[in-house]
């Protein structure tokens, strides 16, 4: 199994490119299933050869999407909505993922079954059936849900009628989606608010989309400046796509600025940053996909810093490891509270989840000395070309695999 080492207290000083977003490319390559013409996706992730992939699907050989699938991403379950309204019945597999915490899939079905699915739950799959279609409604969640507000975007694009979410959720992934369908011919206002009006229509067609920037890469990569008291320009995203975010890291005393074809971000050391209390909340609110690299940047700022996880209850997993490393981290019930230390020092840890992950890396770009971090194949799952980006900015970092023994030197 791989593991990634560094050798902290490098400067981070250069040009990184991010990467289309995960979290949208998902949602847009699953409403493909919603044409039968030609789609054409750019900017995607993790093509190392090219961004760009097209897809059809002229016709639907099954309408199943099974367990050893499903299970590697919770995102899966977004074929559920897209496959109930172009086949009229759907046999999902409940999904799985990170181990953060409980994310029902209830809302996905209890608002598909607003809009005259049947459905059932057998065996550990979810069986949905539509033999009329799906009929327009009215639909208030009962709480924010991203991928509940996309699957039922997706579904009532081709439902009857006019189709109503209340309390949708706001995200730029979301956004992202409904202009995709707008694209492929859908008729869907509202797009940007809390309340999404669709209007169904008989069919959609093909078409030529790029996907939007990573926002939680961009994030990262913000606070890496800022951990390492270096300077960086962002290729490719825009402040715009999270503005609790810079908001909270120029009161903390970053540089951040938006320029031609990406961020600049500028940071003192750690030391004269300041500390802050934050709360993880729904787009437009801090997004809980930073939660843990601010908290590594905290660990090292002059004073104290609160946060409050209101999303996920197991999202505070990368404490203990932090903690390994000198973080003077105290949890009470969904807060933290993290008192700065003059500097962290290299351990060996162990990656819990994604954004773990990359929170442990972050803390040991600064630390002293080397960190050796195991399990790190959450972190594929979330960023390409992690260790070299990092290193093409002065990092010393490695990976190095099971039967490698790890180098006297570290790449750079």
């Amino acid at each position: 199994m791989d593991k990634v080492r560094i050798q902290g207290k490098a400067s981070l000083h250069g040009v990184i490119s991010i990467e289309g977003a995960k979290n949208a490319a998902l949602p847009l390559m699953a409403a493909c299933l919603l044409t039968e013409d030609s789609v054409v996706l750019d900017n995607l992730p993790y093509l190392h050869d090219k961004k760009t992939a097209s897809f059809q699907a002229q016709t639907i050989k099954t309408s199943q999407a099974p367990y050893d699938i499903v299970r590697k991403m919770r995102a899966s379950i977004l074929v559920l909505g897209p496959l109930l309204a172009r086949s009229g019945e759907a046999i999902v597999s409940l999904p799985g993922g990170c181990a953060i915490g409980a994310r029902p899939v209830d809302i996905h079905i209890r608002g598909l079954e607003a809009l005259g699915a049947e459905i059932t739950l057998e065996d550990g799959y979810i069986q949905a059936r539509a033999p009329r279609g799906l009929q327009g409604r009215r639909y208030t969640f009962p709480k924010i849900s991203v991928t509940g507000t996309e699957n039922l975007l997706m579904a009532s694009v081709l439902a009857k009628g006019t189709t109503e979410l209340i309390h949708a959720a706001r995200e730029p992934e979301v956004v992202d989606l409904a202009h995709f369908l707008n694209h492929m011919g859908a008729r869907i206002e509202g797009i940007g608010t809390d309340t999404l009006v669709i209007e169904g229509v008989s069919r959609l067609h093909g078409t030529t989309y790029s996907v939007l920037p990573d926002r939680i890469e961009t994030g990262t990569y913000l606070i890496a400046a800022a951990i390492t008291g270096g300077e960086l320009f962002l290729e490719g995203t825009s402040l715009n796509l999270l503005p609790s975010v810079s908001s909270v890291l120029e009161r903390m005393g970053i540089q951040l600025e938006e320029r031609q074809g990406g961020i600049w971000v500028k940071s003192p050391p750690p030391r004269e940053l300041l500390g802050i209390d934050i709360v993880t909340e729904p787009f437009p609110g801090f997004a809980t996909d930073l939660q843990a690299q601010l908290m590594a940047l905290m660990t090292l700022v002059n004073g104290s810093s609160l946060v409050t996880e209101t999303i996920f209850e197991n999202r505070f997993m990368h404490v203990a490891e932090l903690m390994r490393m000198g973080a003077e981290i105290t949890i009470q019930g969904h807060s933290a509270l993290i008192r700065g230390v003059p500097f962290l020092k290299g351990a060996p840890v162990m990656a819990t989840d994604l954004r773990a992950s990359v929170s442990l890396v972050l803390a040991a770009l600064a630390a002293e000395g080397e960190t050796l971090i195991n399990r790190i194949y959450h972190l594929d799952r979330g960023y390409q070309d992690l260790e070299q980006k990092l290193a093409a900015c002065g990092a010393q970092i490695e990976r190095i695999t099971e039967h490698q023994k790890p180098l006297l030197e570290a790449v750079v």
